[in-house]
């Protein structure tokens, strides 16, 4: 009798007591909402953040940039960036790392209007190109040109920001633009309903590792345990949103009704897929990044991008695969790409 009036208050009290809250996390993007961020959005929809104890704030970003400095000062406690751009900022003293490598092909690229015939890097020469000083194609824009050859003079540049590089487009001030295959080309077609041919960094090999999730290293240290339940709803929000990218899509229209257009945001995300993974990394989990793709990433920044050299030094200091959820395939990958 006795035990059962005990296990009837503990019962009672169980029901009483408030559950336990969910953590707050705010993730900021690197720009404004594109296809390329649907997984963030399906992942909240489908309350995979929320099964880990999350409540996940998203943010629209203004640039890698900007989003690295302010994870590094704790202002949001995840970004999502171009990871180069946050290894820049590392070696400079700022406290960040990628704890989830998720673009391991670069999505950067030279586009234009597909009837301007614009297919290779000789198609370049005597055209205007419009890019954006300072932002993550503009300082990997040399490289490319030593890659393939091209010169400065092969070519007339405008600047500007990142809305007046798509006018100039769009009305024929310029010829081309440095963009993201799965961005401003997407942006590009809405606004005209024209198609558009990237020239893909990766192809004349640029083949660096692009976006990713990056974290304040002492937050990394002080909460391990909300960075692995991040990153394990975050892997499962990508692996969902691989299976269906229409839902996907939708999902940033859900949440955000000026998104874009569901046609263009799908088609966006399923440009991105792709880039999830290498021929090395083609099985595994996101964010499965190589030790042997970071350490080429990091030999071409010092190599053309104007990285410190002592950055090859150690290159783990700016990635870890030690939060993520478990792959048994990933360690015998790992060890062959080396």
């Amino acid at each position: 009798m006795k035990k059962t009036i005990v296990a009837a208050l503990c019962a009672f009290a169980a029901s009483t007591l408030p559950a336990q809250a969910a953590d707050k996390v705010t993730l900021m993007l690197n720009w404004y909402v594109y296809g390329e961020h649907a997984p963030f959005y399906y992942g909240k929809d489908k309350g995979l953040y929320e099964a880990e104890g999350i409540d996940l704030e998203i943010q629209e970003g203004r640039g890698s940039a900007v989003t690295t400095q302010l994870v590094a000062a704790k202002g949001v406690t995840f970004g999502y960036v171009d990871v180069p751009t946050m290894i820049k900022a590392a070696m400079k003293g700022a406290p960040v790392t990628s704890p989830g490598v998720l673009l391991q092909t670069s999505p950067m690229s030279a586009m234009g209007f597909t009837e301007k015939n614009i297919r290779k890097p000789e198609d370049i020469k005597n055209r205007i190109v419009a890019m954006t000083p300072g932002d993550s194609m503009s300082q990997i824009w040399p490289l490319f040109l030593k890659k393939t050859g091209l010169k400065e003079r092969d070519f007339e540049v405008v600047s500007g920001d990142a809305q007046t590089k798509l006018n100039a487009v769009i009305n024929g001030q310029a010829d081309l633009l440095l963009g993201y295959v799965m961005d401003q080309s997407m942006k590009i077609k809405d606004a005209t309903g024209k198609s558009v041919t990237p020239i893909r960094f990766a192809d004349y090999g640029v083949n660096m590792v692009s976006s990713g999730i990056i974290a304040n290293t002492d937050m990394m240290k002080s909460n391990p345990d909300l960075v692995r339940r991040f990153m394990a709803a975050t892997t499962k929000a990508v692996e969902e949103a691989e299976k269906a990218p229409k839902d996907a899509a939708a999902s940033i229209l859900k949440a955000n009704p000026k998104g874009g257009k569901p046609d263009t945001l799908q088609e966006g995300f399923e440009l991105t897929i792709p880039l999830y993974r290498t021929k090395e990394t083609e099985k595994l989990r996101p964010f499965q990044v190589t030790d042997a793709n970071m350490k080429e990433t990091v030999d071409l920044l010092v190599e053309y991008g104007g990285l410190d050299a002592a950055a090859k030094e150690n290159p783990k200091r700016f990635y870890t695969r030690e939060f993520l959820p478990p792959d048994p395939a990933a360690a015998a990958v790992n060890a062959a790409a080396k």
